[in-house]
């Protein structure tokens, strides 16, 4: 049996994601968690994308997730957002992206450990961020609020920038290291929580198959 066509894609824009980890995310060097499991945010502007003949150009989407532990182990929670303001074809080709069955690695990587999914949810995303400053607002009516700032030097107040580049990765090659410093989110059971004073990551994105 031959297998399903895959539909050619492309989406590149920015990314700034929260999680429950220290500063730094010992996950990002292949390390355990910091508290043992995973609870994070992200939310992505696409700049320029295509999932066949369906422009994605300037569409917003979001996801909450959550592992029980590290999360190669698996058995992840993910529910995603997607901006009211995409059309139909927009929605239907976002859901079928995190679905993972049209190749890239990091939608069939997030696939295969996260089993459960939720939605995907439809509301107004408001969404600002500042790579180069190290700032970003995300705002999901009801689900998501969250702002990242510039990790600051506890003695002088000064502003720290550290960078993590990663020239194999499959999520970003470069990322911005800044603090969540306050994100409250509320999407049902395990998908709620807040962070304070955590780890954030704004980069660039770029992913196809």
């Amino acid at each position: 049996m031959s297998e399903p066509t895959k539909t050619k894609w492309r989406i590149a824009g920015e990314e700034v994601v929260s999680c429950n980890c220290s500063w730094g995310c010992p996950c990002q060097f292949n390390a355990l968690p910091t508290t043992g499991q995973c609870e994070a945010t992200g939310a992505w502007q696409i700049n320029e994308g295509y999932f066949g003949n369906t422009r994605l150009d300037g569409v917003r989407f979001a996801a909450v997730v959550w592992w029980p532990g590290p999360i190669h182990e698996g058995n992840g929670v993910w529910c995603t957002i997607i901006d009211e303001r995409a059309t139909t074809d927009q929605r239907e080709a976002l859901t079928a992206l995190e679905g993972g069955r049209n190749g890239g690695t990091y939608w069939e990587i997030f696939a295969s450990v996260c089993p459960n999914r939720i939605g995907p949810l439809v509301a107004p995303i408001t969404f600002n961020v500042d790579r180069e400053k190290r700032h970003s607002t995300v705002r999901i009516e009801g689900i998501v609020e969250s702002d990242v700032e510039p990790i600051k030097n506890p003695a002088t107040g000064e502003e720290h920038r550290a960078r993590i580049a990663l020239p194999n990765g499959f999520e970003y090659k470069e990322a911005e290291m800044g603090n969540t410093v306050h994100c409250r989110v509320a999407a049902g059971d395990k998908l709620t929580f807040e962070l304070k004073n955590t780890y954030a990551q704004l980069n660039a994105f770029d992913w196809s198959n």
